[in-house]
């Protein structure tokens, strides 16, 4: 069992939400990233998301858009962030790690993936394959690390139950439709779909995308089994980026975690 199981069933053990923050690595820069990926667990988040930068990431909003773009043009690519994982691996051996990208990425480096939980991996999330399929069904085989799927309001019933029969670590809910960082949360559907879903398979189910306030995270929570964060956290990075001083981060985690508590 990996780092992420564990952590899901623990929170589960003691009926507690898990609190999992993304952020894009490279941006700002590689220490910065290693830097925020310890002050996340500090401030109180369960499991860690690592976003890859691609060319078109588009499931992504404007804000993560333009991480991606300022992680690109630092030259930021998989083999550099599998060393981060390394990195914070050093200190850190037990907070799980997600690398969220585009199957491009991943394809072009099968060897890197298939090898990944050596490095500090627990499950990757790769956007733009169907539910219904796995990073196994792209010649990338690695039993050790999760294959996460999305399930989104327009999912069909018949598609939910195979994808939430075919995932693995847990179920990614979108609550909303469009890309991260939009708003207006149908509270009534997402706790229908969360049903639908939790009918199908016993594994977690997280909500995210649209998440900004302490009030959504509550909100959602009480339907889920914990929340993911991005769009605001990327945008609070850009905004200290100059000058580094990333506790308005620490603080708005804090205050997240306790909300869903």
């Amino acid at each position: 069992m990996n780092r992420l199981r564990k952590k899901l069933d623990h929170l589960l053990s003691i009926k507690e939400k898990a609190l999992v923050a993304y952020l894009v690595a490279g941006d700002p820069d590689l220490d910065s990233t290693l830097d925020l990926m310890h002050l996340f667990v500090e401030s109180g988040v369960d499991i860690i998301e690592v976003g890859v930068p691609f060319t078109d990431p588009i499931a992504e909003g404007p804000v993560i858009q333009k991480a991606h773009d300022r992680a690109l043009k630092n030259n930021i690519s998989l083999p550099k962030i599998i060393k981060l994982v390394e990195d914070f691996r050093k200190n850190d051996n037990s907070t799980p790690i997600i690398l969220m990208g585009y199957l491009n990425t991943f394809s072009y480096y099968k060897n890197l993936i298939d090898n990944s939980d050596q490095h500090g991996v627990d499950a990757v999330l790769v956007v733009d394959i169907p539910g219904e399929l796995s990073i196994a069904s792209y010649g990338i085989s690695n039993p050790n690390i999760d294959s996460i799927s999305l399930i989104s309001p327009t999912t069909s019933e018949e598609r939910i139950e195979k994808i939430a029969k075919n995932g693995s670590g847990f179920i990614y809910y979108v609550t909303l439709r469009g890309v991260t960082g939009s708003s207006n949360l149908d509270v009534k559907e997402i706790n229908t779909n969360i049903q639908k879903i939790r009918s199908y398979s016993d594994i977690p189910t997280l909500a995210g995308f649209g998440i900004k306030s302490n009030e959504d995270a509550k909100l959602l929570s009480e339907y889920s089994d914990g929340i993911i964060v991005g769009s605001s956290i990327v945008d609070m990075i850009d905004k200290q980026s100059d000058s580094k001083d990333f506790d308005i981060i620490g603080k708005y985690l804090r205050e997240l975690k306790t909300a869903i508590s």
